[in-house]
């Protein structure tokens, strides 16, 4: 499948545009962002890297007026705060790739926390969430699967997003990996009090030519629908490329290829020919991806809504 890029304007913002306020050292990477909008300004969560011995990350927080980000008027030097960084077992190798919500005046995190397990040395990848109002962080801890014989942490569990939000309860898409399967696009019911993922079902696979899915976003509502991003690694280079999904009830839609990296400054990066998650804003009629650029740097990439869903 060819790449359909419906996306009008492309702006890259490397790490050497960022100052850390609370840290001492220069970030050496930059990317792979959640972004929500607030009344005119996009609050955006950039995940970012340090060093390269043990490639550690953490969770920063930064924003732009709407304004000047449509005018692409950024400032020469943007001002980053550190707002989540390894604090336990589970996370001691890096929390990261956030998809951000709000909900009640709040901002929920999900994002991934890399690190091992309770009682073993094992690596696992968990799916965490934690609030955050401003001031500070709450982590609220690791998600749990249960089909049906008791929950369980899986091999690896991210890339997930939520969608409607009724009081402890939630639909929430998400990306599990279980063993000798396929990763895949699944759906499901979230506990958010215990934190426990149920009625798990698969809303698609890798075709012949993919590697893998998984969903690139946090999800947006439109007409009734809710819109998201998802990714694929294609076999034939291993570049990943980006789609969207439209989800009405239970019927899940999908786009072919809209958004993937174009020339020398996304093509080239620590990890070549990435684009990858993790926000996205749909503002009047745009459509804005706010990811990152082959795990070096942030891109953003505006749409018109009507050509992507056309």
């Amino acid at each position: 499948m060819e790449c359909r890029d419906a996306f009008k304007k492309r702006i890259l913002l490397p790490p050497s545009r960022f100052r850390i306020l609370d840290y001492p050292r220069k970030p050496v990477a930059v990317f792979n962002p959640g972004a929500v909008i607030i009344e005119d300004e996009i609050h955006i969560f950039p995940r970012l890297i340090f060093d390269y011995y043990k490639y550690t990350s953490s969770i920063g927080h930064f924003k732009i007026g709407l304004k000047e980000l449509l005018e692409e008027n950024f400032p020469d030097v943007i001002d980053v705060e550190i707002i989540m960084w390894p604090k336990s077992r589970e996370d001691l190798l890096g929390v990261e790739d956030p998809r951000v919500h709000i909900f009640e005046n709040e901002i929920w995190i999900l994002y991934t926390a890399k690190g091992f397990g309770k009682s073993s040395y094992e690596r696992k990848d968990y799916l965490g969430f934690a609030k955050y109002n401003f001031n500070e962080v709450k982590r609220i801890g690791y998600f749990t699967i249960d089909m049906g014989n008791g929950p369980f942490f899986p091999k690896s569990n991210k890339d997930s997003t939520f969608l409607e939000i009724d009081g402890n309860e939630t639909r929430i898409l998400t990306r599990p990996h279980f063993a000798n399967d396929e990763l895949s696009l699944w759906a499901g019911k979230a506990d958010l009090e215990n934190l426990v993922i149920t009625d798990l079902k698969r809303v698609k696979r890798p075709s012949e030519h993919e590697e893998k899915l998984g969903w690139s976003t946090n999800s947006v509502k439109v007409d009734e629908k809710w819109i998201i991003g998802w990714h694929t690694v294609v076999k034939s280079d291993l570049s990943y490329r980006n789609g969207f999904a439209v989800i009405n009830e239970n019927d899940f839609k999908f786009t072919d290829y809209k958004l993937c990296p174009n020339g020398l400054l996304e093509e080239y990066g620590d990890r070549a020919l990435v684009i990858f998650g993790c926000g996205l804003i749909s503002i009047e009629d745009n459509l804005i991806w706010v990811g990152g650029v082959s795990d070096y740097a942030i891109g953003i990439f505006i749409a018109d809504r009507s050509v992507v869903l056309s």
